[in-house]
């Protein structure tokens, strides 16, 4: 399994076996010692479980996460289903809505390192945990969420997250097509964004640009977070989606055509203001474009993790490729 994750669609009851099997490998890979892995197996189990019987097209993604100094293991579970108004009512042990004892959520949360979950009456629910060795990480500022087209088992999308000096940056990047050329120049622009120097976006893409000659190419975009100055510095080249979300609104921001590795007119570098607490979604074009944050209550609080996984439940297409990416710097 690479660190991208294996995605599970939790459609029938037979499924809970594999990937229960699927975590307790991975927890072996990683290393896990026999508690956090006993715990891992019980998270799984409780949400497929919660899937199964309250779900409506339900999925789940099993990808390690990584510190400089460990590993652990997160898991991603999103539906369509009937949602839920009242988080922590549902949170206690006892709540069912199905006759059943109701302690799922209660256990999910007791048995993971870090939960959080966004659900929203009508429109379904996200849930992500993460299991560790120890005690969990402070929450990442930024997170992604990346899913192959239908009858592939690579993405060609990629996203990457990374601080160099000062400069909190991420990275969105669509490798031309499908399968693993695509996927190639996307790991290329991932691993020359990660051992690039700590540049701004605009000589950041040119950095990529050039690393990026020997592939098929790539749309990418780079966006800059800078909490003292207010700003969010962003450059790109092709379609690739940048938005600033802030509460209910959203404005978009600007990528110039052009394909990274092999044709670009010029590369020029956009400065937005953004305010405490607001967030930046990248996206691929497998995501259209047209979701609304006021469909959301509560999204502008939850994690970006969460953000990213529910804009791709809701806007991402199977036809294609996709890739969602959401920042928050602490306000």
């Amino acid at each position: 399994m690479s660190d991208e994750g294996t995605w599970f669609r939790i459609d029938n009851t037979s499924v809970a076996s594999t990937v229960r099997r699927a975590a307790d490998r991975l927890a072996e890979t990683l290393g896990l010692a026999e508690g956090p892995a006993a715990d891992l197996s019980i998270v799984v189990a409780e949400m497929t479980s919660n899937l199964l019987k309250h779900a409506v097209e339900g999925s789940m993604l099993l990808r390690p996460v990584r510190t400089a100094e460990t590993a652990g293991v997160e898991v991603i579970a999103s539906d369509s289903g009937p949602g839920m108004a009242d988080l922590p009512r549902f949170m206690r042990d006892g709540h069912t809505t199905s006759g059943t004892l109701g302690i799922g959520l209660g256990a999910i949360a007791r048995r993971s390192s870090w939960c959080d979950m966004h659900s929203v009456p009508g429109k379904g629910t996200t849930l992500a945990v993460q299991v560790w060795p120890g005690a969990a990480p402070e929450p990442a500022w930024a997170a992604g969420t990346s899913r192959p087209i239908t009858g592939e088992q690579i993405s060609g999308d990629g996203y990457a997250i990374r601080v160099a000096g000062d400069r909190h940056q991420v990275l969105v990047s669509d490798g031309l097509g499908h399968g693993p050329l695509a996927a190639a120049a996307s790991q290329a622009a991932v691993n020359a964004f990660r051992h690039a120097p700590a540049v701004p976006p605009a000589a950041l893409v040119e950095n990529l640009h050039r690393a990026m000659s020997h592939t098929r190419g790539a749309a990418l975009a780079i966006a800059e977070l800078d909490a003292a100055a207010g700003l969010v510095r962003y450059a790109g080249l092709g379609n690739i989606a940048g938005t600033i979300v802030e509460g209910s609104s959203r404005r978009g921001m600007i990528s110039l055509p052009g394909i990274a590795g092999h044709q670009r007119r010029q590369i020029k570098e956009f400065e937005y203001p953004i305010g405490p607490g607001a967030a930046v979604v990248m996206h691929s074009d497998g995501v259209v474009d047209r979701w609304a944050p006021g469909d959301y209550p509560g999204l502008s609080t939850v994690s970006p993790v969460l953000v990213a996984a529910t804009v791709l439940r809701d806007a991402g297409v199977r036809r294609d490729d996709a890739c969602v990416l959401a920042a928050r710097l602490p306000s």
